[in-house]
């Protein structure tokens, strides 16, 4: 099972960019799918994207598709998701997931293994 550890939440204002990484330790990053879910106080977990093992085959939810952008560096054993164009209502708690699943991507969000989530506060 992959460990995983968020960094780069933060605040930013209406407009801003900025970019999440997903930091992989245990075991061979490049054996897992990943994917990135953020939770807004009150909403349920909401999927953002999914990225297979190689970084090339990518699933993005509507409310997301050319906001943000997800890559990976195997040799680095990071994933990344790169937030632009943000709002207000993108404020939320980022999580990133990984599988081992056979499946080249997973967005049921039966994942192997969640981090423990990164903040993200977008004021005006």
């Amino acid at each position: 099972q992959v460990e995983l550890v968020e960094t780069g939440g933060g605040s930013v204002q209406t407009g801003g960019s900025l970019r999440l990484t997903c930091v992989a330790s245990g075991s061979v990053f490049s054996g897992f799918s990943m994917a990135w879910y953020r939770q807004a106080p009150g909403n349920e977990r909401e999927f953002l994207v999914a990225l297979d093992r190689s970084g090339l085959m990518t699933y993005y939810a509507d409310s997301v598709r050319g906001q943000f952008a997800v890559s990976r560096d195997n040799n680095r054993n990071e994933g990344y998701l790169l937030m632009t164009k943000l709002k207000t209502e993108d404020t939320a708690v980022y999580y990133c997931a990984a599988s081992a699943s056979a499946q080249a991507i997973v967005i049921s969000g039966d994942m192997d293994s969640w981090g423990k989530g990164t903040l993200v506060t977008v004021s005006t």
